[in-house]
C-alpha cells in the first residue's frame, strides 16, 4: 500500500504517505517535531515516522519476520487487538487523553493504512483521575483499585461518582465527594420509593415498560427532551445528572402537596415521573436495585465510615458556634453534608446521623 518502508531489519510507517495524519489530534505535520519518547533516528525519512517492526536486541523477546527476528512497535498491539476482537471498523475507541498523541494518532494511521476503512468512528478521551487532589500513585500510598472501592461503597454510588463529571474533565476522588453523591443517590431512590408507593396500586406492568431502551421521542423542551439533549452533547453526564436532581426536587414538591385521593391529572403525571426515573436509571446504570435493598446495602457500607473524623468536625463546629464564627460553622456543616452526615442541633448539643 506504500505506507511503510524498511531500513535494514527495521520497518517504519511513513507519516507523509498518510494524508490524514494529525487529524485526530488536531496537529499539522509540518509543525510536528520528534517527541522525547524515542531519540531521533537518522534512518527515518521524516522525524515523525514511527516503528512498525523493531529488530531484535539482546534481552528482549523476539519473533521471526520477513525482515528478521524482532518485535512489534509499541503502537501495534492495540491495532492487532482491536482488529482481532472488533474487526477493521468499530464504533468507539477509548483511552486517557495522554494517549491521544502520538499513540492513538499512530494507531489510527497504521490501522487504516493496513485495512482501509475508518478504523474507530468515535474517539473518547477521558480526563485524569486524582485522589484528594493528588496524582494516584503507589509511591504516595493513595493508590485505589476498583476492588478496594467496592469494599467501601455501593457499585451504583461509584458509578454515579464516575459520571458526575463529563468524561473529558479531570476527576478527583475524595471520600467527601463520593459520600455526598451517595446521599444524592439515596435521595433519588427515596423519591422512586415514594412514587412506587403512590402509583403502584394504580398500574401493573410499569416496571416492564420502564426497561425499554431510551429510544422514545420526547418534546425538546420537556425534562426527558433536555436529558437526551445533554447526553447527545458529547455525553454531558454532569449536566444530565443535574437535571435529574432538579426533577427529583420537583417530584417531591408535588408529592408533599398531595392531600387525600389523587386526581387523575396528578396520578398520570406521577406515573410518568416514575417511568422516566426508571428509564434514566436504565440508561445510566442506576436505580437497578429495589429501594429497600439499596438502603440496606448502603447502610452496611456506611458502618465503616470514619466516626472519629466526624466527631472531631462536630466538636470543631461547636467551638466555632461558641465563638459566633458562623462562617466556619456553616463550612463544617457543608463539609459534613458532602460526607452524607446530617447534623441536628438541640438543647443538649449537636448530634449527627448518616443520611441513609
Amino acid at each position: 500500500r506504500g505506507y511503510a518502508y524498511a531500513e535494514g531489519t527495521d520497518v517504519y510507517f511513513s507519516v507523509t504517505s498518510f494524508r490524514d495524519y494529525g487529524s485526530l489530534s488536531g496537529r499539522k505535520l509540518e509543525d510536528m517535531r520528534a517527541g522525547s519518547r524515542i531519540a531521533v533516528d537518522d534512518r527515518k525519512r521524516h522525524p515523525m515516522d514511527f516503528v512498525l517492526w523493531k529488530s531484535a536486541k539482546e534481552g528482549e523477546p523476539v519473533w521471526p519476520s520477513p525482515w528478521g527476528p524482532g518485535r512489534p512497535g509499541w503502537h501495534l498491539e492495540c491495532s492487532v487487538m482491536s482488529n482481532r476482537y472488533l474487526g477493521t471498523s468499530f464504533d468507539i475507541h477509548g483511552g486517557g487523553r495522554d494517549l491521544l498523541f502520538p499513540h492513538h494518532e499512530n494507531e489510527r494511521a497504521q490501522s487504516i493504512g493496513a485495512n482501509g476503512g475508518s478504523f474507530a468512528r468515535n474517539w473518547v478521551h477521558n480526563g485524569f483521575v486524582t485522589v484528594e487532589s493528588e496524582k494516584m500513585s503507589k509511591s504516595l500510598g493513595n493508590f485505589l483499585t476498583i476492588r478496594d472501592a467496592l469494599e467501601e461503597y455501593h457499585p451504583e454510588v461509584l458509578r454515579l461518582f464516575l459520571i458526575s463529571k463529563q468524561y473529558r474533565t479531570p476527576l478527583d476522588f475524595s471520600k467527601s465527594d463520593v459520600l455526598g453523591l451517595q446521599s444524592g443517590l439515596v435521595r433519588i431512590y427515596r423519591t422512586l420509593q415514594r412514587l412506587e408507593e403512590i402509583t403502584g396500586p394504580y398500574e401493573e406492568g410499569l416496571q416492564k415498560r420502564s426497561e425499554a431502551p431510551l429510544a422514545e421521542e420526547f418534546p425538546r423542551d420537556s425534562f426527558m427532551g433536555r436529558f437526551v439533549e445533554m447526553m447527545d452533547d458529547d455525553l454531558n453526564t454532569s449536566g444530565a445528572i443535574g437535571l435529574v436532581f432538579e426533577k427529583v426536587r420537583d417530584m417531591n414538591r408535588v408529592m408533599d402537596g398531595i392531600q387525600g385521593d389523587l386526581d387523575e391529572e396528578t396520578l398520570r403525571s406521577l406515573k410518568n415521573d416514575r417511568h422516566q426515573l426508571r428509564l434514566i436509571g436504565h440508561t445510566l446504570g442506576l436505580l437497578q436495585e429495589k429501594p429497600e435493598v439499596f438502603f440496606e446495602k448502603v447502610s452496611e457500607s456506611s458502618d465503616r465510615i470514619d466516626d472519629e473524623k466526624i466527631e472531631k468536625l462536630v466538636e470543631e463546629r461547636t467551638v466555632a458556634r461558641g465563638r459566633k464564627d458562623w462562617a466556619r460553622s456553616d463550612e463544617i456543616r457543608d463539609e459534613l453534608k458532602k460526607m452524607g452526615v446530617v447534623l441536628e442541633d438541640g438543647p443538649k448539643g449537636t448530634s449527627w446521623r448518616l443520611d441513609v
